[in-house]
């Protein structure tokens, strides 16, 4: 099989980048290394069987040329993190609306599946926990830019499954909970990797807002294996999956877990919400997915368990640590 994978210099691109190439498959990645980098797939370059284009997802004869010669589009190209949606709300609107409904659009000629990927944020402040597919989506007002993310990746959703419904385009929309994992970087605020490499640093492990909050990580292995399963599985096609691990944990709870697995004498600072990001913002208490709809889809439960990723990603940064300065500047520079 060819995959087209948008985004796939990003850390959960690159990942599943790799372990299609394992298994035989051809690979081509798509990316503006906004925020992807060369260093995630540098290993893979050598591959006879992986192309890799850096170039906008907006490069609409580049898309249909692409689009054209897979078999499968996975579309993982989006606006990340909570630090860069809150302070570049426009460009995540425009990136992760604009480049789905680009990569719609091409599919639809050619009747190409097409896995996007959506978030667990879609589902706002819904308290309903644990979080069913089917459940209300529950954001806050518009004048909170928190949740133009949220908005624009239902707007994704919507519109993926409006071409399965109208046009039969063959889609799966994947709702993602915490992926986390060796090269991911805390570049745009994702907490486990800032949490780890504080406590290598011997800096304070900063615990935004009160740190009761709780979420749910997922191991990369497990989110790969998932979506394959997912893109494996006719039965999954029209369908919106929770892709997630179930084991909750609280901020603070996490920052104490990582402290302890590291070894680490930093200290847990908490930051108020409105000096870490903007006045006003808002956050969820919990988020926790129901994975039983992927598991009678593809057999499946991510059950990594969070002692373990949090030892791969301090294996990981102390990899990167270790190597020459010269190295170590690569890998966090996306040209």
């Amino acid at each position: 099989m060819r995959y087209l994978i948008t985004g796939g210099a990003g850390f959960i691109g690159s990942h599943l980048a790799e372990r299609l190439l394992d298994r035989g498959d051809h690979v081509v990645l798509l990316d503006n290394l906004s925020t992807g980098s060369v260093e995630n797939i540098r290993h893979l370059k050598s591959n006879e069987r992986m192309q890799h284009h850096f170039d906008d997802i907006e490069n609409r004869q580049l898309v249909a040329e692409l689009v054209d010669d897979a078999d499968i589009v996975v579309h993982l190209a989006a606006a990340v993190g909570v630090k860069l949606i809150v302070e570049s709300p426009v460009r995540t609107i425009e990136t992760n609306v604009n480049g789905t409904q680009m990569i719609l659009e091409a599919a639809c000629k050619k009747r190409k599946l097409v896995l996007t990927a959506s978030t667990s944020e879609v589902y706002g402040k819904n308290t309903n926990v644990p979080f069913h597919e089917d459940a209300d989506l529950v954001l806050g007002s518009t004048t909170k830019g928190r949740w133009s993310y949220a908005a624009s990746k239902a707007l994704d959703e919507f519109l993926a499954l409006s071409y399965w419904k109208e046009k039969r385009l063959p889609v799966i929309v994947v709702r993602l909970f915490n992926t986390v994992g060796p090269r991911q970087t805390g570049r745009y605020g994702m907490v486990l990797p800032n949490f780890v490499k504080s406590a290598l640093d011997l800096a304070p492990i900063q615990v935004y807002g009160n740190g009761k909050q709780s979420r749910c990580f997922c191991d990369v292995r497990d989110t790969v294996e998932s979506l394959i399963r997912l893109m494996d599985t006719e039965k999954s096609i029209g369908e919106v999956v929770n892709v997630g691990n179930t084991e909750e944990v609280s901020i603070e709870e996490l920052a104490k877990l990582v402290k302890q697995r590291t070894a680490s004498s930093s200290a847990i600072e908490f930051v108020p919400y409105d000096k870490a990001y903007e006045p006003g913002f808002e956050d969820m208490m919990r988020r926790v997915p129901n994975v039983d709809k992927l598991h009678s889809l593809t057999g499946f439960r991510p059950q990594t368990s969070l002692n373990e990723i949090i030892d791969r990603v301090t294996t990981f940064f102390r990899e990167r640590n270790s190597r020459p300065a010269t190295a170590r500047m690569a890998s966090t520079t996306a040209v």
